[in-house]
C-alpha cells in the first residue's frame, strides 16, 4: 500500500501544471492532497474523476481556502469529513477520515498560526481536537495513518536555519511541544523512524529568495502511525523532485 500526501497550494493551480498526468503515473494507491482551495463544483470533471481512482472532497465554507482531497484506488468503507461535531474546524475543510477495514487514513491540513495570537491559539486548539479524535479511533480498536501538511517542524534538523526562526509560528517551543506530546502518546513519525539522522530533508520552501534552489527549507509533511504498523513500514520519503507548489509530496509504503 502506497500513500502520498502532498499541499498542492491550489488544486487548480496544480492542475494546469501537469497534475492529472502525475497522478495517473504515480505510484499511490492513496493520494492525499491538502490545501486545495477550491469547491467541487468548481473543478473539471477530468480532475475530479481522474482514471483509475475514486475522488473525496472537503471544502472550507470560505471559497479559495484550505479544503482537502483524497484519491484512492483501494475501495473502502468510507469517507468522512471533519471531526464530527467540532464546527469550529470542520467549517473549514481540513479533515478527511477514510476506513480501509481496521485502519483508517487521516488527511488532514492543520491551520497556520502566523497570523496573529488568535490563530495560533486556534492551531492549537486544532491539534488538542485531533489528538482527542485519533485517541477515540483507538479505543475503537482502529490503527491510525495520520498525514497531512502539520505546519510545525518538529525539531532543529526538520529545518535549515532554526536558530532565525525560533520565534516564528511553525517552530514556536509551544508547538513543538505539541508534536513531542503526539509522540509521546506512541505516534511514530515514518520519515524520522527510518531516517533518524538524515539532513537537508525538507518538503517546504519559501517563494522568496529562491529558497527551493538553495534548499533553505523545512519539513512541515508528515505521515504518522501507530505503533503496531511499525512491522509493516517498508519505505518513507520526501519526493522533493516534484514541482507544482511550494510543498513537495511526501511518501509512505506499508506491507499491508
Amino acid at each position: 500500500m502506497i500513500l502520498i500526501s502532498w499541499n498542492v497550494n491550489g488544486i487548480r493551480a496544480v492542475e494546469k501544471k501537469g497534475f492529472i498526468d502525475w497522478a495517473k503515473d504515480c505510484e499511490a494507491d492513496v493520494l492525499c492532497l491538502q490545501e486545495t482551495k477550491a469547491h467541487k463544483e468548481q473543478l473539471s470533471d477530468k480532475l475530479i474523476n481522474i482514471d483509475g481512482y475514486t475522488s473525496h472532497w472537503s471544502s472550507g465554507e470560505r471559497k479559495g481556502y484550505s479544503g482537502v482531497a483524497n484519491y484512492s484506488k483501494i475501495e473502502h468503507e468510507k469517507t468522512v469529513t471533519g471531526f464530527d461535531g467540532h464546527e469550529k474546524f470542520d467549517c473549514e475543510g481540513r479533515i478527511l477520515a477514510s476506513w480501509f477495514d481496521d485502519i483508517v487514513l487521516l488527511n488532514i491540513y492543520f491551520p497556520n498560526g502566523q497570523k496573529d495570537d488568535e490563530r495560533l491559539q486556534y492551531k492549537l486548539d486544532f491539534y488538542d481536537a485531533t489528538l482527542e479524535f485519533c485517541e477515540e479511533l483507538r479505543k475503537a480498536g482502529k490503527s491510525l495513518i495520520i498525514c497531512g501538511d502539520y505546519n510545525t517542524a518538529h525539531n532543529e534538523i526538520d529545518l535549515a536555519r532554526p536558530k532565525a526562526n525560533q520565534k516564528t509560528s511553525g517552530f514556536l517551543p509551544i508547538e513543538r511541544a505539541w508534536m513531542d506530546k503526539f509522540e509521546s502518546f506512541g505516534y511514530l513519525d515514518t520519515f524520522r523512524t527510518l531516517h533518524p539522522d538524515t539532513t537537508d530533508a525538507y518538503s517546504w520552501w519559501s517563494y522568496r529568495s529562491g529558497a527551493r534552489p538553495r534548499n533553505v527549507g523545512w519539513r512541515l509533511d508528515y505521515f504518522y502511525i501507530t505503533p503496531e504498523l511499525l512491522p509493516k513500514l517498508k519505505r518513507a520519503e520526501i519526493l522533493n523532485d516534484v514541482m507544482g507548489s511550494d510543498h513537495c509530496p511526501v511518501l509512505l509504503e506499508l506491507d499491508i
